[in-house]
C-alpha cells in the first residue's frame, strides 16, 4: 500500500472539518485563486434615513475566522484563474474601444482605427529566427569584431533555439543603452503621441491647435519582450473627435491619414537621457520596424478582425517576464539575487547593467534597481487614454452587479478590515487547483454550447450537411 504523503494527510484532515463546506464556497468564490488574500473583519450597512441595519457580515463565524479574496493577479505564471479573469476583461476592454458596448458607442467601428507595432532600436547584432534555409546573419567574409568574434552567423535557427535573441558578441552590445531605452518607454510613447496630432496637422492642412480642437486620439496599449529582450508595443489607435467616441472625427481626416501620421511620428521622436560621467549621453528613438494595419468590418464577417486583435492583446497582457524568459516577476533585492535567477546569460548581463546604473547618482530618479527584474522597464503591461473604452473597475462593478452584489441606494457602510495573510496550504492548493480546472472546463463547455445554438439554426437550414460532414 502506497504511503500517504504530509499534502495527502492535510487534504484528508481539511476534507473531515466541520467548516469545509464553507471553506470550499469561498475557495469556489475565488475561482480557484491560487494565492487568495485572507482578510479578517466586518461590514455594517444601515439605512441613511433610520439608521437600520439592513446586513452585517463579520469573518468571527468563517473558517479560520477569515475572508478570501482573489488576488487578482494577471500573470499565469503566478495565478492561473485571476490571469483568466483579467484577459477577459481586457478583451472585453479594447473590444469595446473598436466595436462599442460598455458605454460606448457602437460606431466606433466606423472610425479610423489602426493595429500598430513601435519596436525598440538595435543595441546591437543577435541571433535571430530564419525560415527557407536562410542563414541567421551570413556574410561574405569572416570579418570579427575588436573581441575576436565573428560579425555574421552562417546558421540557420528555428524558432524553440535558444540562441534566438542572444548577442553575437556581448561584449559589443550596447546593455546601457538597452536599458536606458527600456527606462524611458513611457516617455518615448508620450512623445510620440504629442507627435501624432502635429504630424495629422501638418498631413491636412490645420494649425495644431485647430487639430485638436476637431480630433481626439484614443487608444489601448500592451508591451511584450521580443526574445531580445527588448520591449515593444502593440497599441489600438482610433481617431474620435473632439468629445471623444461618440463624437466622429470630421470627414478631413482619414485612415489613411493617421496610417501615414503614425509612421512619420515614430520617426520623428529622439530624447536625450541625463548627461553621465561614465556613460555621456544616449539618444533615444523608436527602431525603423514599424508596423501599421487599418482596422476593418467586413459584411458578412463583421467585428472578426477586431475581435482579433482583443484577442491578441488579451493573450499578451497575463505574460510576465517569465514567460518570456525576459526576468523574473520578482523584484531584486541585491547583486546576488542576479546570479540565483535561472536566466540567459544576455537577460542577467541586461539585470546587471540595471543594478550598476541604478548606483549612479545621474539615474537615481529612474529606479533602475527597483526594476532590475523587468530589466528596467517600469511601464505597466497595459495601458489606455482615458475615454477609450471602459476601465477594469467598470468592469468590475457590472461583473459584481450581475452577480448580484451591486450596491443599495441611500445606505451607510461602516467597515473594518485588516490583511492577515495570502496563499494556500499544500493540501489546500491541491483542492484549489481542482476547482480552479473544473470552473475552467465548465467555461468551455459552456462556450462551447453557445456557439453550437448560434451556429445550429444555419446548419439546419443546410438540411445538417455541414453537420454530417
Amino acid at each position: 500500500m502506497r504511503q500517504l504523503s504530509d499534502t495527502d494527510r492535510e487534504t484528508i484532515l481539511l476534507a473531515q472539518d466541520p467548516q469545509f463546506p464553507r471553506w470550499l464556497e469561498q475557495v469556489t468564490a475565488t475561482g480557484g485563486c491560487a494565492h487568495p488574500i485572507h482578510l479578517t473583519g466586518s461590514t455594517t450597512t444601515r439605512d441613511v434615513g433610520t439608521g437600520e441595519i439592513l446586513h452585517h457580515y463579520d469573518t468571527r463565524n468563517e473558517p479560520g475566522e477569515r475572508l478570501l479574496v482573489r488576488c487578482r493577479n494577471r500573470r499565469a505564471t503566478v495565478c492561473a484563474p485571476c490571469s483568466r479573469l483579467h484577459a477577459g476583461d481586457t478583451f472585453h476592454l479594447v473590444r469595446a474601444g473598436l466595436l462599442g458596448g460598455k458605454n460606448v458607442p457602437t460606431d466606433v467601428r466606423d472610425h479610423p482605427r489602426l493595429f500598430i507595432t513601435l519596436t525598440a532600436p538595435s543595441f546591437g547584432p543577435v541571433h535571430r529566427a530564419t525560415a527557407d534555409g536562410e542563414r541567421c546573419r551570413p556574410r561574405r567574409n569572416a570579418d570579427r569584431c575588436e573581441h575576436d568574434r565573428s560579425r555574421g552567423c552562417p546558421a540557420t535557427h528555428d524558432a524553440t533555439d535558444p540562441l534566438i535573441g542572444q548577442p553575437l558578441c556581448p561584449d559589443c552590445y550596447d546593455y546601457p543603452a538597452h536599458v536606458l531605452w527600456h527606462a524611458h518607454a513611457g516617455r518615448l510613447w508620450k512623445a510620440f503621441t504629442d507627435n501624432l496630432y502635429n504630424h495629422l496637422a501638418a498631413r491636412t492642412g490645420r494649425t495644431r491647435t485647430g487639430l485638436r480642437r476637431a480630433v481626439r486620439v484614443s487608444y489601448a496599449k500592451v508591451a511584450e519582450y521580443q526574445k531580445r529582450a527588448a520591449v515593444h508595443v502593440h497599441a489600438v489607435v482610433r481617431l474620435d473627435g473632439a468629445t471623444g467616441p461618440g463624437d466622429p472625427p470630421p470627414a478631413w481626416v482619414s485612415t489613411e491619414d493617421l496610417t501615414a501620421a503614425v509612421r512619420t511620428a515614430a520617426a520623428a521622436v529622439h530624447l536625450r537621457t541625463p548627461y553621465s560621467r561614465a556613460l555621456g549621453e544616449h539618444e533615444l528613438r523608436w527602431g525603423s520596424q514599424l508596423d501599421a494595419r487599418p482596422l476593418r468590418t467586413f459584411n458578412g464577417h463583421e467585428g472578426l478582425a477586431d475581435e482579433a486583435v482583443a484577442a491578441y492583446v488579451a493573450k499578451y497582457v497575463t505574460k510576465g517576464a517569465n514567460d518570456t524568459g525576459a526576468g523574473t516577476d520578482h523584484r531584486l533585492s541585491s547583486w546576488a539575487d542576479i546570479d540565483a535567477i535561472p536566466v540567459t546569460p544576455h537577460v542577467r548581463a541586461l539585470m546587471r547593467a540595471c543594478w550598476r546604473l541604478g548606483g549612479l547618482p545621474e539615474f537615481e530618479p529612474l529606479r533602475l534597481r527597483a526594476w532590475a527584474h523587468t530589466l528596467g522597464y517600469r511601464g505597466h503591461i497595459l495601458t489606455k487614454s482615458r475615454v477609450y473604452s471602459a476601465t477594469y473597475a467598470a468592469l468590475r462593478e457590472e461583473r459584481a452587479s450581475y452577480q448580484g452584489h451591486e450596491s443599495l441606494p441611500d445606505v451607510d457602510t461602516d467597515a473594518h478590515w485588516r490583511y492577515v495573510g495570502s496563499g494556500h496550504t499544500p493540501g489546500a492548493a491541491l483542492i484549489a487547483t481542482g476547482i480552479a480546472e473544473d470552473l475552467s472546463r465548465n467555461r468551455e463547455l459552456a462556450r462551447e454550447t453557445r456557439l453550437y445554438n448560434q451556429y445550429e439554426p444555419c446548419l439546419a437550414g443546410n438540411g445538417g450537411r455541414h453537420a454530417a460532414s
